[in-house]
């Protein structure tokens, strides 16, 4: 966990306010197919342009998760050579 004066950050913290931005993307989504015939095409580029941010978050948390994988690991193999 890292902490900063005011600020902290966890994996968990991260995890849960993706989970909520990604929530609120599909209650979105849900909203404009309900009412499609009064949406407009503004309202699809703007869905279009929050659903690939979810997906770049989503990317940045699984390259963590890889990085710490690998570190782990690294952690390991050094522990058996000793």
């Amino acid at each position: 966990m890292s902490k900063l004066p005011g600020i902290t950050l966890s994996f968990t913290s991260l995890i849960s306010a993706y989970k909520k931005l990604q929530s609120g993307l599909v209650k979105q989504v849900r909203a404009l197919a309900s009412s499609i015939s009064t949406a407009t095409p503004g309202s699809f580029i703007l869905i279009q342009f929050q659903m690939s941010q979810v997906t770049q978050i989503g990317e940045s948390i699984s390259n963590l998760i890889a990085q710490v994988n690998t570190l782990i690991n690294a952690a390991v193999r050094n522990q058996r050579t000793q």
